[in-house]
This record gives structure tokens, C-alpha cells and sequence, in this order.
């Protein structure tokens, strides 16, 4: 008798502290809390510009190292030229939570960036769509 009385007990106990465990790994991030900022709105046109972002944690307002940035591509769709394409490549930034982009603005005007990352510890995907300035 006194055994099945401590084989429900630990059976409790073990209960309770899985509960806690799972209580206690709840995620309050969602993936809508981040985003891109732009560094600099306006870049020259001509070939190898920089182009540099920010990730951002919009609950603490600090930038976010250690992204994977899988989609890129920058077109003129803000004004109405979205097959105007032009190539992006990543290169390494130089601060925590930036990240840069080489590509070439072959003319003048508004150029869309879109941007698809995977933050480290979230499900989901960041996707932004920034405007950036080409002058001459």
C-alpha cells in the first residue's frame, strides 16, 4: 500500500514540474517585433554603393546580431519600374545588428529594398520593404 502512495505522489511531483518547466519556456516575442531601418535614406548612383541596415527589436529598441538574411532584392517598383532590377550582394557589417549590401544603381530615383531574415531563437520571418533614394 505505502508503495502505489509514493508512486502517485512522485508521479505529482512530476506533474508539477513539467508544468512549471513548460509555463517558464513561453516565447513573448513574436516575429512582428522586429524590423529593418534603413542607415542612410539616399546613396549615389553608380556601381558598388553600400547600402547598410538595421535589424531592430521593437520591444527593447536595440539592434539584433546573428540574423540570416535569405532574400534580397532591390527594384525601382516606388516609381513604377518594378522590372528594373539590379543585383544585391551581402557583404560582412561592421556593428552588431548591421548589415550591408553592395548592388549598383544604374539611375536615378527611388529604389525598393526587400529584405527576408530568419532571427535566431524565432519562428517566423522578417520581411521588410525600405525605400532608398539613388541621386545623381
Amino acid at each position: 500500500m505505502n508503495t502505489s502512495h509514493y508512486a502517485r505522489s512522485l508521479r505529482g511531483a512530476l506533474i508539477a514540474v513539467a508544468a512549471s518547466v513548460t509555463a517558464s519556456t513561453t516565447v513573448f516575442a513574436d516575429i512582428k517585433d522586429y524590423r529593418f531601418e534603413l542607415i542612410d535614406q539616399t546613396v549615389q548612383t553608380g556601381s558598388d554603393k553600400i547600402i547598410a541596415v538595421r535589424l531592430i527589436s521593437s520591444r527593447t529598441d536595440k539592434p539584433v546580431s546573428d540574423a540570416v538574411i535569405f532574400a534580397t532584392r532591390l527594384d525601382m517598383a516606388p516609381d513604377g519600374m518594378e522590372e528594373m532590377a539590379t543585383k544585391i550582394i551581402q557583404i560582412p557589417g561592421s556593428e552588431a545588428g548591421t548589415y550591408k549590401f553592395k548592388a549598383t544603381f544604374g539611375m536615378a530615383g527611388r529604389w525598393r529594398l526587400s529584405l527576408g531574415a530568419k532571427v535566431q531563437g524565432e519562428t517566423g520571418t522578417v520581411e521588410n520593404k525600405l525605400v532608398i533614394t539613388a541621386q545623381k
